[in-house]
């Protein structure tokens, strides 16, 4: 089969690869629909490496898939070929004590998709435990399947932040993971959202969901924005989604007495953080890895009408053009949110 093979920084092929295609009694195997271009894959294609996971040899990329069922294993039953599915890329050990305890998503040995040294799904066909493979309703479509995983992590983030109805939460940073923090935030209760970014394209497009309210950071401070916009009491979540380490400068600020601050984007170096000024506040710190147990809970809201993710899905290409694809993700177009690659 061909792959989209990531071979070191800045050098992608669309090349024969081979990856194991042996289903085992509780797998599935899976026809690859669409595939969408994430942050860290953009990552590993510019710099070769996220931290202590390093593309020390061709790796092939993608994370956020979906497709059609073409095989499952003898102990399957929930799903059958021709089912459409999309698939949660990170499998655990389901013995380690992470899991057991219900963190799986904390697990050390999960085996996560396009991160070294575990190969992704940009490639026709893949075998995939059918524990982590969920099914689509029929008016979910492959496009909003593959979206699903970015989707994910706003509701874990959303969850973490422990939303009381009625909350009014920020939003730093308008890139995919902050507007799906956006959408997640509106969807557990909040009654606004306040999207603060520098960049008007992106803002313009979050702007546009009811409830959500934008700030333009070159124009006004958060800290300005967010005490006009709660009299000065300021919000109850701060969802810190653009990994910026400048945006921790008077972050606390931003959150009302008692409010909880989410650590949702990861900033490159160590930042400061004021704990006096949290202590006085008895502001509360939570922080996201990934997510777990969240993909039903997505999907439903998109089947729902709840939430509509279709308008964050900038482009697509077809698997011939994948490097293009690539390319164009990583060359920091203001009008792109989410780009997928269709391979059927």
């Amino acid at each position: 089969m061909e792959a989209l093979v990531l071979e070191e920084a800045r050098r992608i092929s669309l090349r024969p690869f081979s990856l194991p295609q042996v289903v085992g009694p509780r797998d599935v195997r899976i026809r690859i629909h669409t595939v969408g271009i994430c942050g860290s894959d953009i990552h590993y294609y510019q710099h070769g490496r996220i931290g202590p996971f390093v593309v020390n040899e061709p790796m092939v990329l993608g994370h956020e898939a979906a497709g059609t069922v073409v095989e499952v294993g003898d102990d399957v039953h929930h799903l059958k070929p021709g089912d459409r599915v999309c698939m949660e890329p990170g499998v655990p050990d389901m013995e380690s004590r992470a899991s057991r305890e219900g963190m799986y998503n904390l697990d050390p040995k999960v085996r996560f998709w396009a991160t070294p040294p575990i190969h992704g799904c940009l490639t026709p066909f893949v075998v995939h435990p059918a524990a982590f493979t969920f099914r689509l309703p029929d008016n979910v479509s492959f496009a909003e399947g593959a979206i699903v995983e970015p989707l994910s992590i706003g509701l874990q983030a959303a969850t973490k932040a422990g939303i009381r109805p009625g909350d009014v939460a920020v939003v730093l940073g308008a890139g995919t993971i902050g507007m799906m923090c956006a959408l997640a935030a509106l969807a557990g209760g909040c009654s606004r959202a306040i999207v603060c970014d520098l960049v008007p394209e992106k803002l313009d497009l979050i702007g546009s969901v009811q409830g959500v309210t934008t700030v333009n950071i070159r124009e006004q401070s958060p800290r300005d924005a967010v005490a006009q916009l709660t009299d000065g009491w300021g919000a109850n979540v701060v969802f810190e989604a653009s990994g910026n380490e400048k945006a921790f400068d008077g972050i606390v600020d931003l959150l009302c007495p008692g409010g909880r601050l989410v650590l949702v984007g990861m900033p490159q170096k160590a930042v400061p953080l004021d704990v006096v000024a949290l202590q006085i506040k008895e502001a509360k710190i939570e922080s996201v890895f990934r997510y777990a147990n969240m993909f039903p809970r997505a999907i439903q809201l998109i089947a729902s009408g709840r939430l509509d993710v279709k308008p964050f899905i900038s482009r697509t290409f077809p698997f011939a053009e994948g490097i293009k694809a690539f390319e164009e993700a990583a060359s920091g177009n203001p009008n792109d949110v989410k780009v997928q690659i269709v391979l059927e």
